[in-house]
């Protein structure tokens, strides 16, 4: 299964020294797998130590944090030889051995020209971290373009790639994107649904809908192995309460969060802090940020930490919650649900590094996105999620804002690249986004 992060990876082999590799992402969102077979393969061999599988490996830790003296300890208990010129290291779940992630920065400093790489489901959490010892990349879900790439279509590969405008590319991908809205990015899901093609659509559905049911189970256990000083029961109550609050919203944009009724003691942000900040450094919930008047950049000096919209970081996941169905989501009559729409949106933008994001409120009008250029000129993007494009939401914006130019994400083709000013962009496209708002 390929992945956008190898070729980052892939650079980081190339150069002459290099500090550590750390992939943070949330559970099964296939870190493992990105290092262990698809950077692997680049190396002789791969000596890879799991501290979750093996926690006895922490006593190769327990004393000298040298690098040599580290790796002789590792030989002895995995019975392997390392060879630091050919061979690629891996500490997977470094998070559960501390003095491993302090021996980061060791690695960094004295043997820079080694190939060591590390990953873990909870870095997020650490109270310690080698701060700038280590070239730290999030590993999120596949985006759309990496579901593609699963899919082992060329042509509908090579139409995407190329920011098709065609009606029969668009009937194609738009497809694929309601695919996507099902299956979501976690890899197990995605490989199971296109590996099962030969079966039939109801033994698909199934096969998919267990893998979301089981990945949900695995997060709510964690809540309670790695709350810590939070309260596990809070943090699941943020984290069921993400698609019921999306979900109430028909054919308008996101709400902010709402703290009361999540839990019966509490109604205030400052009594939820702690458990939306735990499900964001785990990377399970995203955040957006409403802003208000005539914003400039930096849009990070309108956040208000309590003023805040939460997204699932998986759409697959978020209506397997909803309990929402396949056939029901390829329905025509579905496309007024645009919270499912904006939920994709958030996904891809994270995928592209822009989280948190920010949005704007003003009244009665919302417009879902704004995003600054490399200039610091504000874009707003309204998204639709079918093929009603009607705007009042961005005309509000237009008048009071003035921008330079404007982005709608909606169900149809688009505008096409000649539209410079007024860009209408079908929904399958938000990762070329960027380019669009120069």
């Amino acid at each position: 299964m390929k992945r956008s992060l190898l070729e980052k990876l892939l650079a980081w082999k190339s150069q002459k020294t290099r500090k550590p590799l750390l992939i943070d992402g949330a559970r099964q969102t296939g870190k493992t797998y990105l290092l262990q077979e698809l950077l692997g393969r680049e190396f002789t061999r791969v000596l890879r130590v799991d501290f979750l599988e093996t926690p006895q490996l922490a006593d190769a830790f327990a004393g000298s944090l040298t690098p040599e003296d580290i790796i002789s300890g590792i030989e002895l208990i995995t019975g392997q030889v390392f060879f630091p010129a050919s061979d690629l290291l891996i500490l997977d779940e470094i998070g559960e051995c501390p003095r491993a992630v302090t021996a980061l920065k060791y690695f960094a400093e004295k043997t820079p020209d080694w190939f060591v790489a590390a990953s873990g489901s909870n870095i997020g959490l650490l109270n310690s971290f080698p701060v700038g010892k280590v070239e730290q990349h999030n590993l999120r879900p596949l985006s759309f373009r990496e579901f593609l790439w699963a899919s082992n279509e060329p042509a509908l590969i090579k139409a995407y790639e190329s920011q098709a405008n065609s009606a029969v590319a668009h009937n194609k991908l738009f497809d694929k994107l309601t695919d996507y809205y099902f299956t979501g990015g976690m890899p197990e899901a995605v490989a199971s649904w296109f590996g099962n093609n030969e079966k039939s659509i109801v033994e698909r559905i199934n096969a998919v809908q267990k893998i979301h049911a089981d990945l949900i189970a695995g997060y709510q256990r964690d809540f309670g192995k790695y709350a810590g000083k939070a309260d596990a029961q809070l943090i699941e109550a943020v984290f069921n309460n993400i698609p019921s609050q999306l979900s109430s919203v028909m054919d308008e944009s996101v709400k902010r969060f709402r703290f009361k009724g999540v839990d019966e003691r509490k109604s205030r942000y400052a009594d939820f802090e702690t458990a939306i900040n735990w499900l964001h450094r785990c990377r399970l919930a995203l955040k957006n940020y409403p802003v208000e008047g005539t914003p400039k950049a930096p849009l990070a000096a309108y956040q208000k930490d309590n003023r805040v919209k939460l997204f699932l970081f998986d759409t697959g996941l978020l209506n397997h919650m909803l309990n929402s169905g396949y056939r029901e989501l390829k329905q025509q009559t579905y496309e007024y649900k645009g919270y499912i729409a904006e939920n994709f949106v958030q996904q891809e933008l994270a995928a592209l590094g822009i989280e948190p994001s920010y949005s704007w409120t003003d009244a009665r009008a919302e417009i879902e996105f704004i995003i600054a250029n490399e200039t610091g000129d504000l874009v707003p993007i309204e998204v639709k999620s079918g093929k009603r494009t009607r705007a009042r939401s961005l005309q509000s914006y237009i008048t009071k804002c003035n921008p330079h130019k404007t982005i709608k994400l909606t169900g149809t083709q688009g505008s096409g690249p000649e539209e410079k000013q007024h860009i209408v962009m079908p929904l399958y496209y938000v990762e070329y986004i960027q380019e669009r708002v120069i």
